[in-house]
């Protein structure tokens, strides 16, 4: 169990970043998490990338049902997917304290995708206020940019390091740590002229997007997820967005497909997309959601000038 600092409320949620140096500091922090969890009869996921996976397993060996293994480079791949499970899996045992380890940010991962973690992991704070659980999440401090390190002090209450777990001076609110991911998306190079639409041409924006499409790498079944998240952004636009909106669409280098939905509105609620939608809701958010779950990466910028999403796909 995590020791906390006697000026914290042992009763609240807990959000600790792990900074650790090394293969042997990683097992001893998370794997004691996990010890730690077990002891206490309290469930345990770990959601953590898969060669770290398989190195938990050995070192801690032979667990009980109550440890749920997740690997984060499939559940993760959109950042934007990650705070729902870990929700649900906290809910379905509401019963007793949940602890969870989650890895958001490896090396390998891009900036886009760093970015909207630490989005993310700020998100986190506001997602689980009130709440029985502890979300451990690790991060290499040899292998990764200092800038991921560094927000990651800024989206975590209580830091770990070096045998030591301590208040975070540089932790900060959700608000600020999201505004701050805001900053301007780099122009695209070959985008296709952009599209602008409204009322009654959402076929229009559907067929620019599958006509393009056939020209991309995307599989059949691929082009029809493209088509659904586009089509969702764009109705969202139509809704919320002033009645009107743009789309550009182009490839990258590597392949990946992205699509570009502009328009007049804002992110009122910026977990919009990142929670399961209750069925019976009438809050809206069902088309956010429905858009990350297609998309392997969804980079949002909630502007004063109105709301930005590029929505990627990847051939694999």
């Amino acid at each position: 169990m995590i020791n906390l600092p006697a000026s914290t409320d042992p009763g609240a949620f807990v959000h600790p970043a792990l900074l650790y140096r090394g293969h042997e500091e990683y097992l001893a922090g998370v794997g004691g998490f996990v010890r730690d969890a077990l002891a206490a009869d309290e469930p345990v996921m770990v959601a953590v990338p898969g060669g770290h996976l398989d190195a938990l397993r050995e070192s801690i060996g032979p667990t009980s049902a109550d440890v749920t293994w997740v690997d984060m480079t499939q559940l993760g791949r959109n950042p934007g997917r990650i705070l729902a499970s870990l929700q649900d899996f906290a809910d379905r045992r509401a019963d007793r304290p949940a602890r969870i380890v989650g890895e958001p940010i490896w090396p390998g991962r891009s900036q886009a995708e760093a970015l909207e973690a630490t989005r993310h992991e700020a998100l986190i704070n506001t997602a689980f206020a009130g709440r029985r659980a502890t979300v451990l999440c690790p991060y290499d401090t040899l292998g990764l940019p200092a800038s991921v390190v560094s927000d990651a002090r800024r989206t975590h209450p209580v830091v770990m390091e070096e045998g030591k777990v301590l208040l975070s001076p540089h932790y900060t609110d959700a608000a600020s740590v999201c505004a701050g991911c805001d900053h301007p998306l780099p122009e695209p190079e070959g985008a296709a002229p952009r599209l602008a639409y409204t009322h009654g041409e959402l076929g229009e924006v559907r067929a620019q997007t599958e006509g393009w499409a056939r020209g991309t790498t995307l599989s059949a079944a691929r082009r029809g997820d493209l088509v659904l998240a586009v089509s969702e952004a764009a109705a969202n636009s139509l809704a919320h967005g002033d009645g009107k909106g743009s789309l550009r669409l182009w490839s990258t280098a590597d392949g990946t497909v992205v699509a570009e939905i502009r328009d007049g509105g804002h992110l009122a609620d910026p977990l919009a997309g990142r929670r399961r939608p209750a069925l019976a809701s009438a809050n809206g958010g069902r088309g956010l959601w429905m858009i990350h779950q297609l998309c392997d990466l969804v980079e949002i910028r909630a502007l004063d000038s109105g709301l930005t999403l590029r929505l990627h796909m990847t051939t694999s």
